[in-house]
């Protein structure tokens, strides 16, 4: 049934992909487990990296625990399964947050395939189009590594899992990291809540070590950047606020902006693709791959 659906789809997908647009970039950002900092690197990053003048799409597909409205201070009333459903136009569940940067309330792949027929499916799409000229989609998924959640790391041009240097984060980050090996060779890596760059060099040394000797050779694992442990972080998520916004000269800015600059420069900039290529009509295209 849902192999079927899924080809109905696809065939939807191929006849409304005349026009082009950008190409955006998935970035997936994911944790071993809860409590690392995920939500709060997800939003910021994608704060200073549409600050840099690039249009970024930031999914919340952090299930149960979804918390990017706090971090943004706004209120989310409907997300992507309201206009599945039809109850809901794409317009109507986006929040914008700055001028380059939108709120994209999410859900489970399991559950946004659930609801997608090809009638719906068909009209989100035309709907979704509002999203084609985005540069880059973060996806703020869950922690841990359930079924969902790699359906969206699958779909991701780009894997970055977020840890803290913590035996019992640095134990489930490596597992993270080897579910995720499964799917791709290339894995970046945050190191959140670090004394200076020194320690994070160290702990990740540690994981890349033992994943190179027990995953393999072909593992491309790298240290995307480190946010140093600053009490402006916890001080700016206890205001609804982003450290990058209330705190512009903190090291955390800092170390968030070295972050976008590496990520900044991987994007394939002006690059004129089909639309089943962008936006959020391109992300549902490769999850619906993986049915």
């Amino acid at each position: 049934m849902i192999g079927h659906q899924a080809e109905k789809l696809e065939e939807l997908v191929a006849s409304n992909s005349h026009n082009k647009s950008k190409k955006t970039r998935f970035i997936a950002i994911t944790s071993g487990k809860g409590g690392v900092g995920k939500s709060t690197i997800s939003s910021n990053l994608a704060y200073v990296l549409s600050q840099s003048g690039l249009n970024v799409g930031i999914f919340d597909a952090d299930i149960g625990l979804a918390n990017l409205d706090v971090m943004f201070n706004v209120k989310i009333k409907k997300n992507i399964l309201h206009v599945l459903k039809g109850e809901a136009t794409v317009s109507d569940i986006l929040i914008p947050i700055t001028r380059n940067l939108i709120l994209i309330p999410g859900e489970s792949g399991d559950e946004i395939l659930k609801y997608a027929d090809a009638a719906l499916f068909k009209r989100f799409m035309e709907e979704a189009q509002v999203l084609d000229k985005l540069d880059v989609m973060i996806i703020d998924t869950g922690a841990g590594i359930g079924e969902h959640i790699q359906m969206f790391l699958n779909a991701a041009d780009d894997v970055i899992v977020v840890t803290v240097p913590d035996p019992a984060a640095i134990t489930d980050a490596y597992a993270t990291i080897k579910t995720v090996a499964l799917l791709r060779n290339d894995i970046g890596l945050i190191m959140n809540q670090v004394k200076n760059e020194k320690e994070a060099e160290a702990v990740f040394e540690k994981i890349r070590k033992v994943a190179l000797a027990n995953i393999g050779e072909k593992l491309d694992l790298q240290l995307m950047g480190k946010i140093n442990s600053d009490v402006k972080v916890s001080s700016s998520i206890k205001r609804r606020a982003l450290f990058s916004v209330s705190y512009p000269n903190s090291q955390p800015h800092t170390d968030i902006t070295a972050i976008a600059s590496k990520i900044a420069s991987r994007l394939e900039r002006n690059m004129l693709v089909s639309p089943n290529e962008s936006g959020l009509t391109g992300l549902f295209k490769r999850l619906m791959e993986h049915f």
